[in-house]
């Protein structure tokens, strides 16, 4: 059918031209006309697909999401491609939120380097097609990328552009502003409480809090499967409704966890700043901990969680409920207690030598053994573990223990690929943090 035929007497040859051309989007009048002329459906003329496929597809996304965040982030990866592999350039908006998702995907495994180059490429999509895709959270998700990578400057650049963006748009509260709050916190702890990005950490504590929250995993897999069946029945608008019940049931606890995650970050480097209001930090460190007790699979969140209200005693001066706090994440985590079982023995060590005691070699040795033992790997743990041999050599040093020390800091340095530095050189400050 030429152009002329297809505008008929309604429609101009010109107009018809734009549109085939993608430099007008018609009006619904106008693309149930042509649709109608075309022997098409309005959403095949529109999309490029059928409603049908089209409800298929979304649904497939919601599934794929639901994978991502409760079930297996490999499966999640290779669901979101097939999507993209569906969907096509006929279907870019859809196509383009499956390569986002694909790209959390291979983040959530851990392939850093793999999610780098996914988010650089839709960061470009984005910049080229502002109508499918946002900048402002490739933006985030890359400074997070980049701060798991090692890439601590690059991290730092992409945080301070996405706090500009924030900042004009006054958001502090959502995902967005939260999943930025923690990446500020790693790459501006270096620079100070009084630094814009710590700032803007703050602000987002204070406006959104550490809600309280339970474990709804059941509720969340109980919605999945109904939705798994209903789609099986060919009900796949029940199916979508279903999937957007399970996702957003999720949310909550995940927003909560994200929330407890950085009012524990910021109460440990209260500990480490001059001024910092002490009870403040006592708040966040105990609501952070009641969030993650709630979660079985947060245990070592939650031990965590207790090792910095434990340094936040310390610094108080009460030296008995530090050592409690810190004897009772070796209770919680038994034998297997790995580097944050490191972290509660150095702070017992700490405890110790408050209290005038000097012998606490045994303490310091059982520490390097555990973080001797084999580690499991997720995005982040190099850098926790360096800070953790870091802060195991200053306690030699402590001790006197000066060969060990060395050790020690040469382990720091290893741990984030340094192996052929000078023994004496200055570790980066983050590090210390």
């Amino acid at each position: 059918m030429s152009q002329a035929q297809l505008a008929g007497p309604d429609l101009s040859d010109s107009y018809v031209s734009l549109i085939e051309s993608g430099k007008r989007t018609p009006t619904p009048v106008v693309a149930r006309l042509l649709a109608e002329r075309l022997g098409c459906t309005t959403e095949f003329l529109l999309h490029g697909i059928e409603p049908r496929q089209r409800i298929d597809t979304e649904l497939g996304l919601r599934h794929a999401e639901l994978e991502l965040h409760h079930g297996d982030a490999a499966v999640a990866a290779e669901r979101f491609t097939e999507i993209v592999k569906v969907a096509g350039e006929e279907n870019a908006i859809l196509a383009a939120h499956a390569r986002l998702g694909r790209a959390r995907a291979l983040e959530a495994q851990g392939r850093i380097a793999a999610a780098v180059e996914s988010f650089e490429r839709l960061r470009r999509e984005a910049a080229a097609h502002p109508e499918r895709l946002a900048d402002l959270p490739l933006t985030v998700a890359l400074s997070r990328c980049y701060r798991y990578g090692g890439d601590i400057l690059r991290a730092r650049d992409l945080a301070l552009e996405a706090l500009t963006q924030v900042d004009r748009l006054s958001l502090v509260q959502g995902g967005i502003a939260v999943d930025l709050a923690a990446c500020l916190l790693e790459t501006e702890a270096p620079h100070g409480p009084h630094s814009p990005g710590l700032a803007y950490v703050r602000q987002v504590i204070l406006a959104n809090g550490v809600p309280s929250v339970t474990d709804q995993d059941e509720q969340v897999h109980a919605l999945w499967q109904a939705s798994i069946t209903a789609a099986d029945g060919e009900d796949s608008a029940l199916a979508v409704r279903l999937a957007d019940d399970a996702i957003a049931t999720g949310h909550q606890a995940r927003m909560a966890v994200k929330l407890a995650h950085i009012a524990m970050e910021w109460a440990r480097l209260a500990c480490s700043f001059d001024g910092e209001p002490i009870e403040e930090a006592r708040r966040l460190a105990t609501t952070a901990g009641e969030v993650f007790s709630s979660f079985s699979r947060h245990v070592h969140d939650h031990a965590k969680s207790l090792i910095v209200l434990a340094s936040v005693e310390l610094k108080s001066g009460d030296l008995d409920a530090s050592e409690r706090l810190a004897s009772a994440v070796l209770d919680m985590l038994g034998s297997r207690s790995g580097a944050t079982g490191a972290t509660a023995r150095l702070m017992l060590a700490e405890v110790a030598l408050a209290g005038g005691e000097k012998n606490v070699l045994s303490l310091l040795n059982g520490a390097r053994e555990l973080l001797a033992d084999p580690q499991p790997t997720f995005p982040g743990f190099n850098r926790d573990a360096a800070r953790v041999w870091r802060r195991l050599g200053d306690l030699y040093g402590r001790a006197g223990a000066t060969e060990e020390q060395m050790s020690a800091y040469r382990k720091a340095l290893e741990t984030v690929g340094v192996r052929d530095a000078l023994v004496g050189m200055t570790v980066d400050p983050a590090l210390a943090r």
